[in-house]
């Protein structure tokens, strides 16, 4: 017996009725089956639902529905636990995720069988330092210092390996992992990073200045970004606004300790695959 989180968008009926549908595949082959609290009435499955704080403990396998955001608060409960992450993309296109909704029963009896990879995906550990104390986040895609104020720009200090580097003014700075390459570092035009490589880019959105290219650095080195006089920045990780930093508040990024565990098929559904379905490209 195996011991499976579901996690879903609770606000897509498509995912509630696929989480209630999996938990009853799984119970009916004599696994356990896991919802966290916040998501376990919309699929009504209170009897499954688990708090957060023992939700991972023995857990063998997490299976998001839903979209890239789902597959992110997914990997944020699981990630330093060891537990792999089954995707599925109940969303659009999910970059993250492996398979699709009517896919998932046979992806589930392949994992059960060993027939899977596990793709490891590094993270990035997110450390606030500052006047108001110190605090630290884990993401899988990126962390954000943007403008609190519209019609203003955030000044920040940016230092490589603890050495000071450029000053800016810009609405952003984007500090994204190879996986969040293809998020917000994206939009801002970054660069295109192999999930399979290890590395930290350094992308500004709209920066007031001449120099407006993106940094990409090796994951042995790390960034230090402070702000500067001027309005405040808000801290955004993963999507999630966590905090608010003023003139001399740092908020330092590295390689985190731990990867992200992702099961794959060798189905084709492969990264590169993805951007050409992603952008339209066809072959000539």
């Amino acid at each position: 017996m195996a011991s499976v989180a579901i996690v879903h968008h609770a606000l897509r009926e498509a995912a509630t009725d696929l989480a209630a549908e999996t938990a009853r595949w799984l119970v009916g082959r004599g696994h356990e089956v896991r919802v966290p609290e916040e998501d376990a009435t919309a699929a009504a499955l209170r009897e499954h639902a688990w708090p957060p704080e023992k939700l991972t403990g023995g857990l063998d396998l997490a299976v998001s529905l839903g979209g890239d955001g789902t597959m992110l608060r997914t990997v944020d409960l699981v990630t330093g636990t060891g537990v792999p992450v089954l995707g599925v993309n109940v969303g659009r296109l999910g970059y993250l995720t492996a398979v699709e909704p009517t896919g998932l029963e046979s992806a589930l009896e392949r994992y059960f069988a060993g027939d899977f990879s596990i793709e490891a995906r590094m993270t990035l550990l997110v450390e606030v330092k500052g006047a108001g104390g110190s605090a630290s986040w884990t993401a899988l895609n990126e962390a954000v210092l943007e403008k609190t104020v519209s019609g203003h720009t955030v000044r920040l200090a940016l230092a490589l390996g603890g050495e000071c580097f450029i000053t800016c003014a810009a609405d952003a700075l984007i500090v994204s992992t190879p996986t969040g390459s293809t998020a917000y570092n994206l939009s801002a035009r970054g660069p295109i990073v192999s999930p399979h490589h290890r590395a930290l880019v350094v992308t500004t959105v709209a920066p007031h200045m001449l120099f407006d290219r993106s940094l990409v650095l090796t994951a042995e080195e790390w960034v230090g970004v402070e702000v500067l006089d001027g309005p405040d920045a808000a801290l955004v990780v993963d999507g999630r606004s966590l905090a608010v930093l003023g003139p001399g508040d740092v908020a330092e990024c590295r390689a985190g300790p731990h990867d992200a565990l992702f099961v794959t098929f060798d189905d084709g559904r492969d990264f590169h695959q993805i951007l050409k379905t992603k952008f339209g490209l066809a072959d000539r």
